[in-house]
């Protein structure tokens, strides 16, 4: 079985995140590393090719060259290879003109099974996979909290606010993964030695077969228009704690007989 896992290089979780004023985009300098979601569908995707006993797991990126930096910790916890779509026509690429280089991506591998993290850490958008899995015509499960993969069939758990749903369907699928689902494991230094010797391929727009006109801007069906400030809270104090603070908070709270 061959499973794709489509994983992101997201900005680090430490300094706050900015958006670009100039290109209405996040600002994506500094300390970057793998979606932290992902590592759950990497982890789902190695346990599922061990369980078969034989299989390929290949990650499917679009980014930035260097993002074969972040790419390569889910390659030490035992990915096979890795296929990064990096071209500066897709550059502001949109969830409409992502998914469509995701999908021709995972199309041209010829996944049988194809899994993401529930969602991104940078924009929490948690639908590409359902946008890859409407282009690839293939049945999509999310918020998978309990997953079994066996004789063709994909049969999974998920929590809603009214209980769990039990939900089967045939391969080839889309799955979308929760954080639930396991917990990923520690590369080995074996693995992480490893894994700048395994295969990854950095492939263009066309190596895909998708026109630049359906990727970046061009092909990107949202527009930012303008980016402002959130509005004034009003009547709000700032505490400088030099070592008063907690005093001056109930003082405040007092004075609005809130205690």
């Amino acid at each position: 079985m061959k499973i794709a896992v489509c994983v992101k290089e997201v900005p680090d979780s430490g300094p706050a995140r900015k958006i670009d004023p100039g290109t209405k985009r996040l600002d994506r300098s500094g300390e970057r590393t793998l979606n932290p979601f992902d590592l759950n569908a990497v982890e789902a995707a190695l346990r599922i090719k061990e369980a078969g006993g034989d299989g390929e797991v290949v990650l499917i990126s679009m980014g930035q060259p260097k993002a074969l930096e972040s790419i390569r910790k889910a390659l030490a916890m035992g990915a096979d290879r890795a296929v990064l779509v990096s071209d500066d026509a897709a550059a502001g690429s949109d969830l409409v003109a992502t998914s469509t280089v995701l999908a021709k991506a995972v199309e041209k591998e010829g996944a049988d099974l194809v899994i993401f993290g529930q969602q991104a850490s940078d924009g929490d958008g948690a639908v590409m996979w359902a946008a890859v899995a409407d282009r690839l015509k293939m049945p999509v499960i999310s918020q998978i909290s309990e997953l079994d993969v066996s004789g063709g069939q994909v049969k999974a758990r998920r929590q809603t606010e009214h209980g769990y749903d039990t939900i089967e369907t045939g391969l080839p699928a889309v799955l979308a993964v929760s954080d639930a689902v396991n917990e990923p494991r520690f590369a080995s230094l074996k693995g992480i030695m490893g894994a700048k010797k395994k295969p990854q391929d950095l492939l263009a727009l066309a190596d895909v077969g998708v026109d630049p006109g359906a990727a970046g801007e061009a092909g990107s069906k949202t527009t930012v228009l303008n980016l402002a400030p959130p509005p004034s809270r009003g009547d709000t104090v700032k505490i400088e704690d030099d070592g008063s603070g907690a005093q001056k908070i109930l003082e405040f709270l007092v004075e609005r007989k809130f205690v």
